[in-house]
């Protein structure tokens, strides 16, 4: 019998300290009113000096752990999700298992920038379903304000910090009753890695470097590569796109959201939006916004739901899951 990687519980997790556009436009030549108009972003959270990747990452772990009702020892699997590591190695998702206190199992990072927590979750629940791993942390966790150039108002102004994470269980087909993993669809086109950069690298300039962004093209790009994924994911699966009961896409720009509803003819109350108080969390962004919708009751058991996301690569994908 085959084996569902199920959803057993959600967790996320923001720092405490908000900066909102009014912060912004004492930092850089911005306002409330542009920033609103082009992004939908109101405040976004950063991380403390002191609050590394992993901090955030273990917070948001051990409040799905909590919701799943295991413990750091019931888990044989950690995947990370992110572009902002604490050290260039071990990986994120190592130092994130010492502090969990996890004893056994596998651990390591993937990056796929915005595209990652997709990424993840689509490679933990092969493992899962392969039978190899029972209990799987899948994380989006970033520190993005650390790679942000703060005199760049095309992409300060769009991002923030946080970390979410899913506990993914194994369960036999009959067990799971539908709920589970169904469907993802992965891409990337590295010919476009020039729309979405970061200016540093260890092989290349030995510095960590800044976001830059080509902000109009990926705006065009992202409507289209999304809106294939979603339609990909859900007609592979024999599932009307617009049946499913919560879409919740990576918190990119609102006029992004905006163009892939009304581009796929979906209803606006489909959608989870959180980006208006978070901004843009990179591979954070998904899983904080599907467990603040469990959290305020809108996502329920049984419910279909969609993922979707697109990020630096350029990567994209989605994921079709019922909750």
């Amino acid at each position: 019998m085959s084996i569902k990687a199920v959803i057993a519980g959600c967790g996320g997790y923001l720092p405490a300290t908000v900066m909102t556009n009014d912060d912004l436009s004492k930092l850089v030549d911005t306002s409330d009113e542009w920033i609103r108009e082009r992004t939908g972003i109101r405040e976004r959270h950063i991380a403390a000096e002191d609050e590394k990747t992993s901090d955030l990452a273990v917070k948001a772990a051990e409040a799905a752990l909590a919701a799943a009702g295991y413990a750091p020892q019931d888990i044989d699997l950690i995947i990370v999700a992110t572009t902002t590591p604490d050290l260039t190695f071990p990986s994120t998702a190592a130092i994130v298992q010492a502090k969990l206190g996890v004893a056994a199992g596998a651990a390591f990072d993937i990056q796929a920038v915005c595209t990652g927590f997709i990424y993840a979750l689509s490679t933990a629940e092969k493992f899962i379903a392969s039978g190899q791993y029972k209990r799987a942390l899948v994380i989006g966790a970033e520190t993005f304000s650390r790679i942000l150039d703060w005199t760049d108002r095309g992409t300060c102004v769009l991002f923030g910090d946080g970390a979410g994470a899913f506990v993914l269980e194994g369960m036999e087909e009959a067990e799971a009753g539908g709920r589970g993993v169904i469907n993802s669809y992965l891409r990337c086109d590295g010919q476009l890695v020039d729309l979405l950069y970061v200016d540093g690298g260890v092989s290349s300039t030995q510095t960590t470097g800044h976001v830059r962004m080509q902000g109009n093209k990926v705006f065009r790009e992202a409507v289209n590569r999304i809106s294939e994924a979603m339609e990909w994911v859900a007609a592979d699966a024999g599932v009307d796109i617009r049946s499913v009961d919560w879409v919740v896409p990576h918190q990119a720009n609102e006029r992004i959201i905006r163009g892939v509803v009304k581009k796929l003819d979906l209803e606006p109350e489909q959608v989870i939006s959180t980006i208006a108080g978070q901004g843009n969390t990179s591979a954070a962004s998904i899983p904080l916004a599907y467990c603040q919708a469990v959290g305020d009751g809108r996502i329920k058991p049984g419910d279909l739901v969609l993922l979707e996301g697109m990020g630096g690569g350029l990567t994209w994908g989605a994921a079709l899951l019922r909750a």
